[in-house]
């Protein structure tokens, strides 16, 4: 194999391997052939096996796992302060019809994120994954920051409530490529056998931000009274979105595009052939129907991820609150705690699914909620500060099953040439239909029937829904991801995986 420093001297690509003869290739400095080998094409050989580069590869997934770390700060405040948003913009004598308002705006913005996926999907594919990065990035801050600019209800009326779902809008849009690109940007540039620890730092930066959120939020709580709370403490968190963004912005603008994602560019400009190509690979028709089978996988993957994520994360906090009558801050400090926990075993979890498996993993996450879902629910409503904190880490341990597996199984659903597109629209559908409209769901059910044990409930449908995708899908740990060659970490790596090629 031809040397990194050989690779380096030529038009400045990046420390990886140099090109293979007929391969293509996507942002992140991996080599991706255009199509699966076949038994009739030569062996592999070392110069055909990616070589990626140790500080690369953790430049890559440092700037994905932080920017997204400052999204989710800014899109998970809203839920942890859902109560007192009900107050400021849906007054109203029902708290039961004030927190359905305010996760109605919650669940509104979920609704057009399939159409940011279909829009910022192909986008990356096209002008390049940093440039999209960087979009979504600014789109979100300022949806945030105009969040805490709106006046309240009792100074402009209904305009309030419209302007905050205007907002709202802005961040579910923004949010549409937001993932797809992260995780296809850590999976293309992550070894085979190093995938799963390195993508589960994605989910590492989501929960850094929800702790950054609920650890804002539980402070004012304990430090601000409920008058100045709904007055105007609870702009604060909105408003730090601005520099916030600013830092994430950042982060991202420091990714660089691959010379090969930018050579590529330059043929499709000045060749109309391989422009019709180009745009022929990230079609809509191609990227949905013609994945059909992958999408369903993904849409159910991501369904039993997100119901479970969101339950725990975004609407339990709101539940001990509302429903079990619950002190505020401790609710919060408890759910501050899971996820702490949750953050600290998240890259060990990831490092199984690298050795056992990304199924397995994620079944033993599908298998628990079934079965401890009704369990720990009834622990969190005995109602002790003791008996709360051990149902809900029971939950959030059985949640870092899918947070830390599904970044880079969901990757390796779709081939490279539709990757990015085709997993930020199954993606964001699912999240639209399902994820984002959980916490509006169980407590609309809770409502119609009085039966407060219905997030278990809907967590163990989840769970079965999880467990079907599970058994159709394929295994993927320590594999090439599909469309591309081996990645390996190291030249004798390399050399090696030939040479046992050979031997078959």
């Amino acid at each position: 194999m031809k040397s990194s420093k050989r690779a380096q001297a030529s038009e400045h690509v990046p420390t990886q391997s140099p090109i293979a003869p007929g391969s293509d290739t996507k942002a992140g400095g991996r080599v991706n052939a255009t199509e699966p080998r076949s038994a009739s094409t030569k062996r592999l050989t070392a110069d055909e096996v990616t070589v990626v580069d140790p500080a690369m590869v953790k430049r890559a997934v440092s700037a994905a796992a932080l920017g997204n770390a400052m999204e989710w700060f800014d899109f998970g405040v809203y839920s942890y302060i859902a109560v007192t948003l009900g107050h400021v913009f849906f007054p109203s004598g029902n708290p039961t019809a004030q927190l359905l308002s305010t996760f109605g705006a919650f669940a509104a913005a979920f609704l057009v994120r399939p159409i940011g996926g279909m829009v910022f999907g192909p986008l990356g594919d096209r002008i390049g994954r940093q440039k999209v990065l960087a979009i979504t990035m600014i789109m979100m801050a300022a949806g945030t920051f105009a969040i805490g600019l709106i006046p309240s209800y009792a100074t402009i009326g209904v305009g309030a409530p419209i302007l905050l779902l205007v907002a709202r809008l802005v961040q579910g849009f923004s949010t549409g490529g937001e993932y797809g690109g992260a995780s296809t940007f850590i999976a293309e540039y992550a070894p085979d056998k190093k995938r799963g620890f390195l993508g589960s730092w994605l989910e590492f930066g989501t929960l850094a931000g929800y702790v950054g959120g609920a650890g804002l939020v539980t402070l004012m709580t304990a430090l601000l009274s409920t008058e100045d709370l709904n007055s105007w403490g609870w702009r604060i968190p909105f408003l730090i979105a601005g520099p916030m963004g600013i830092i994430g912005l950042y982060l991202r603008m420091r990714l660089e595009e691959t010379p090969a994602f930018a050579q590529l560019e330059k043929e499709a400009r000045t060749k109309e052939k391989d422009r019709r190509a180009a745009e022929k690979r990230i079609g809509l028709r191609e990227m949905v129907f013609g994945q059909w089978r992958a999408m369903l996988l993904c849409i159910g993957l991501v369904l039993v991820f997100n119901v479970t994520d969101y339950m725990l994360l975004s609407y339990m906090p709101s539940y001990l609150t509302s429903e079990l009558k619950y002190d505020e801050t401790h609710g919060l400090l408890v759910v501050l705690g899971v996820m702490v926990v949750m953050m600290v075993v998240q890259p060990f979890a990831g490092k199984l699914s690298d050795r056992f498996g990304r199924r397995p993993v994620i079944a033993a996450g599908c298998l628990g909620f079934l079965v401890l879902s009704v369990p720990a629910l009834l622990l969190i409503r005995q109602g002790s500060l003791v008996a709360i904190a051990l149902g809900m880490a029971a939950l959030g341990l059985l949640l870092v099953c899918f947070t830390s597996a599904m970044p880079s199984a969901l990757p390796a659903l779709f081939p490279t040439k539709v990757r990015y597109g085709s997993l930020s629209i199954g993606f964001n559908i699912s999240v639209s239909l399902f994820g984002g409209t959980t916490p509006l769901v169980v407590t609309a059910l809770i409502g119609a029937t009085g039966n407060k044990m219905m997030p278990a409930y809907y967590m163990m449908a989840a769970a079965v829904i999880g467990g079907i995708a599970v058994l159709l899908m394929s295994e993927s740990a320590r594999k090439p991801l599909p469309g591309s060659p081996p990645a390996v970490e190291t030249e004798q790596e390399a050399r090696e995986l030939a040479a046992a090629a050979a031997d078959r």
